[in-house]
């Protein structure tokens, strides 16, 4: 029900002309099934900007609006309130005047809590209307702040155990003490949560826990590279794989078989999904934590890092009724993510879109989503089996990997179903071949395959400490450029290294990418049995751009370098030396 404070300000914003009636009546009827006030309905249906609410309730509570905190922030005044208090109400001293306190609030009508930071503070409050933007941007810093070193930690438990004097095997500390004590003390619990968050803070897409005989050694992949970070007493083995059973709720007691669970965390306001994978080696139980970030995970296609040209053509293509759209790559290739992009573009409440996934890495509001469940017998084809019951416009299916499901999905999509999938296969081309292996003739994957694209992650070059410098003509010409073009090429980039990179010289990356359509001129070459390479061949004669041309593209405009590209489609290089 709208109270009298949320009426009055609809009537401040329909004053001011930043909405009408209509749309206040609208949101109104919304918030009968909503439970949200109606500031929060209004954004939510995008008729108001988050500037134009707080500029509202600034005048309606006569408190003023800020804009911008920067270089207003007095750090060591932020860390005089606790962190969950913040993270609660979103409230936050930021500087003081005199005996007074300046406090950013993003909601004014609950300012109740402003009493308990009076008292904590021993000193009045003032409070200011800030963009939630801005007040999770000081929560970001005061975790920074507050959050110890792993390393740090490690060297302390390193001194508390004696490291050095002698080496305890794993089952010599669990005859020593339970291992549920282990996992369950302070110290643990600590390094646990400082190497996950640590691997969060330094956007690491998997941490790796692995035994070695006199060491443990944590490492973090990041942009697609593994990073030696410290290593762990081995005398803290058991309880460091035992605390991360408990976080996954596995089996404590089970050293000798492989385990799978998930982790659900929230951090500085954000929910992370961890996936965990625990294999028993030589020296030990060692684990995998894939990081899955919902936040940052879920981008639209002008994201992804495409030319123009092929993001026109993809754009398109997705807008087919039927067909099936593959995208092909190895493992950590970034094919979901582009899979996700494209459903997000073409959801709408008039389409159908169910996918059968393993697992479901992320979440999509208005899209029923399958978890394949092979010990009970639902795998990709029994989900997809079942899917085509369900009347859906669009079908998403993980990844096809045997003749059952990649007969059901070209059933699907001669029957009237646009369907995206992905192979394992190096290239666009090698797709084709791999399906006519599997089983499906030849007519039958002309027929129903529109598109097939290829791809690659390759690191950005850091912006902040990037710099040109004269390429050399061999790596160059090793790009797939002319000599004639090579001597065109004044200056290439590459990143020098700074603390915003932590001197890598890469910061983040974007993709490469291969797209071919199937044309009436492809249709016929795999009719007739050619080979990939020919396909291949034939397919960049009517424009379509490789992999490793793709990269090169992205050389010349300073997004990556050469080595990146060079190291990335190694098999593409292999291709034309055979």
């Amino acid at each position: 029900m709208s109270t009298g404070q949320e009426l009055q300000l609809c009537e401040i914003l329909i004053r001011d002309g930043r909405i009408h009636l209509e749309q206040v009546q609208e949101a109104l009827e919304l918030q009968k099934l909503r439970p949200k006030r109606i500031g929060e309905i209004l954004l939510d249906l995008g008729y108001v900007d988050e500037e134009a609410i707080l500029l509202a309730l600034s005048e309606q509570f006569d408190i003023p609006y800020v804009p911008s905190l920067k270089g207003e922030i007095d750090s060591a005044l932020t860390t005089k309130a606790p962190i969950n208090f913040i993270r609660e109400y979103h409230m936050v001293p930021y500087k003081q005047n005199g005996a007074a306190y300046y406090v950013a609030v993003n909601d004014p009508v609950n300012l109740l809590p402003l009493d308990d930071l009076r008292l904590l503070l021993g000193g009045p409050v003032i409070p200011v209307l800030c963009r939630k933007e801005e007040i999770q941007q000081i929560i970001d810093a005061y975790f920074d702040q507050t959050g110890e070193n792993a390393a740090d930690m490690i060297d302390s438990l390193t001194i508390e155990a004696g490291e050095g004097t002698t080496v305890h095997t794993l089952d010599t500390v669990e005859s020593e003490r339970d291992l549920l004590d282990l996992a369950n003390e302070a110290p643990i619990i600590k390094l646990i949560n400082l190497v996950i968050s640590g691997a969060i803070k330094e956007r690491a897409s998997d941490i790796h826990i692995e035994p070695f005989e006199r060491e443990v050694r944590v490492r973090y992949r990041i942009d697609g590279v593994l990073y030696e970070k410290f290593n762990v007493p081995r005398s803290q083995l058991a309880a460091v794989v035992s605390r991360v059973k408990i976080m996954a709720n596995l089996n404590i007691a089970e050293h000798r078989l492989p385990q799978d669970g998930r982790i659900k965390i929230r951090l500085s306001g954000k929910e992370i999904d961890i996936r965990v994978s625990i294999i028993p080696i030589a020296h030990g139980e060692r684990v995998v934590m894939r990081i899955l970030d919902k936040g940052s995970f879920l981008l639209s296609l002008e994201e992804l890092g495409m030319d123009e040209r092929d993001h026109k053509h993809m754009d398109k293509l997705i807008q087919n009724s039927h067909g099936i759209i593959l995208v092909t790559g190895p493992t950590g290739s970034g094919k979901s993510t582009t899979l996700y992009a494209a459903l997000q573009r073409v959801n709408s409440p008039d389409k159908n879109i169910i996918t059968v996934e393993d697992p479901i890495e992320y979440q999509i509001p208005g899209i029923g989503q399958i978890q394949v469940r092979p010990k009970i017998g639902l795998t990709f084809a029994a989900g997809l089996r079942s899917i085509l019951r369900q009347d859906p416009d669009i079908i998403l299916v993980g990844e096809i990997r045997d003749l059952e499901t990649a007969e059901m999905a070209v059933q699907a999509s001669l029957t009237g179903h646009l369907v995206f999938s992905t192979l394992h296969t190096n290239d666009s081309a090698g797709a084709i071949t791999r399906l006519v292996n599997m089983g499906i003739e030849p007519f039958l994957v002309t027929s129903s395959t529109i598109a097939i694209q290829a791809q690659r992650l390759v690191r950005r070059i850091c912006t902040h400490c990037r710099e040109p410098y004269p390429p050399g003509a061999e790596s160059l010409s090793e790009l797939g450029f002319s000599a004639e073009k090579c001597r065109e090429v004044d200056a290439v980039w590459q990143g020098k290294g700074c603390d915003a990179c932590a001197s890598r010289g890469y910061l983040g990356r974007t993709g490469i990418f291969e797209l071919l359509v199937m044309t009436p001129h492809i249709q016929t070459l795999a009719l007739e049995g050619a080979d990939s390479n020919i396909i291949k061949r034939e397919a960049r004669k009517d424009g379509m751009r490789t992999l490793r041309e793709d990269g090169a593209q992205k050389v010349l405009r300073g997004l990556t370098t050469v080595e990146e590209v060079l190291r990335i489609t190694r098999d593409d290089l292999l291709e034309e030396v055979t």
